[in-house]
């Protein structure tokens, strides 16, 4: 079987992923959620002109010049607005956020007045609109302050509380569920025996889901037998998982049995390795509603694809706006060997020069098992099919991993 592309195996992976249900959820509990769709202010904000300072509400007219001697006739609070017009030669306390009475147009503050019993003079002159917040100044009734496809970070909660929303329309969340594979797998804190490693897949995996607005399931560990493994898969499916990641066992060994066990079960399989380093024996495929990826067993492979294929796929049923990763433009921090036939992504580090160049230096060894040179990397640097040799300060691009 002939390896496929990168870019046709993430388009067989982004295929039909609609956006997800919308569902109601309090502000509280909208943080990082995704916005089913526009949110248009339910009201003016400020339905008033509003004081911007602590000082005096004037006419402009009245207080042009330091001569103006100015009697106050009342006070305004935020939330206790003046019921009087503002007449010649008046003026009314006022505080921040207060709303400005009928027939002041200016603003005197607190540190430019002297008081002088029940009237006060300036030491500074008044401006016409001066410390005046007009009325819309922030939004008005119908704007559209907040996009469908968005996250919700803590400002645009903060707005949507403002535009007088208790809760918003949000996606629901995709529901990653995750099962690793392999009799030679033992959980963390463990003592492997002989031949046994460590299981560390599913702790970067589920975590880059969670980042991206995933809900995730831990299936554990299933043993080197399609029994074992199809229960897993049996499992993913009474959690109503939208997304199952395998992990080990997509490889063409004797022990191999995942892609036999998902085929076992009626997964539709659509590609079976890509040509892609590292990540080659990556599978997908469909069960009903619920999308399959098979991904390779060594850590850093695993983490790549998820990073490539899972990250995108999330953001799609979520509804973002933004599914892609963006490439950004680099330079080469070393020389670099001609590629061969597969589709490179390299662990880099990067630094940044005084003019903002990125210089993308790929870590000497790029054994997909390294999870050291992965954690210190901050990008994948992108190496074409059949590139040629690259020389040290040749351009370049790269995909920035998260922090």
């Amino acid at each position: 079987m002939a390896l496929m592309p990168v870019a046709d195996a993430l388009s067989a992976i982004l295929a039909s992923a609609e956006p997800l249900p919308e569902e109601m959820v309090a502000l509280d509990t909208a943080y990082h959620r995704t916005l089913a769709r526009d949110v248009a202010a339910r009201r003016t904000q400020p339905p008033q002109p509003m004081s911007a300072m602590d000082g005096y509400a004037v006419r402009a007219a009245d207080a042009a010049d330091l001569s103006a001697r100015l009697k106050v006739i009342g006070e305004v609070a935020a939330g206790r607005p003046f019921e009087r017009t503002v007449g010649a030669g008046e003026a009314v306390r006022i505080f921040t956020g207060g709303v400005i009475p009928d027939g002041a147009d200016a603003i005197i503050i607190q540190e430019d007045t002297k008081a002088d019993g029940d009237h006060i003079t300036l030491t500074e002159a008044a401006a016409k609109g001066r410390h005046i917040r007009v009325a819309g100044v922030d939004f008005h009734e119908g704007d559209v302050m907040l996009a469908g496809g968005s996250v919700l970070s803590d400002r645009a909660l903060s707005l949507a509380a403002a535009m007088n929303y208790p809760e918003l329309a949000v996606r629901r969340r995709p529901k990653v569920a995750v099962l690793a594979t392999g009799d030679e797998l033992v959980m963390p804190g463990s003592r492997p025996g002989p031949g046994q490693i460590v299981y560390s897949n599913g702790y970067a995996l589920r975590a880059l889901a969670r980042a991206e607005g995933a809900e995730t399931v831990d299936l554990g560990i299933a043993a080197d037998t399609v029994a074992s493994t199809t229960s897993g898969i049996r499992r993913a499916r009474e959690a109503d998982a939208d997304i199952l990641i395998t992990t080990g066992g997509a490889s063409v060994g004797d022990h191999d049995l995942v892609k036999q066990s998902l085929e076992a079960e009626g997964v539709d399989m659509a590609f079976w390795r890509i040509a892609m380093r590292p990540g080659k024996p990556m599978m997908h495929g469909r069960l009903g509603s619920m999308r399959v990826m098979g991904l390779p067993g060594n850590p850093v492979s695993s983490y790549v694809c998820a990073f490539l294929f899972l990250v995108p796929l999330i953001r799609a049923l979520n509804g973002r706006k933004v599914i892609h990763h963006v490439r950004e433009s680099a330079v080469l921090g070393r020389d670099l060997a001609a590629n061969d036939q597969r589709e490179d992504y390299l662990r880099a580090r990067l630094e940044e020069r005084d003019d903002g160049t990125l210089i993308a230096t790929p870590v000497l060894q790029q054994d997909s098992s390294l999870l050291g040179n992965l954690a210190a990397a901050r990008a994948l640097l992108i190496r074409p099919p059949f590139a040629p040799a690259a020389v040290t300060g040749a351009p370049c691009e790269i995909l920035t991993m998260p922090e």
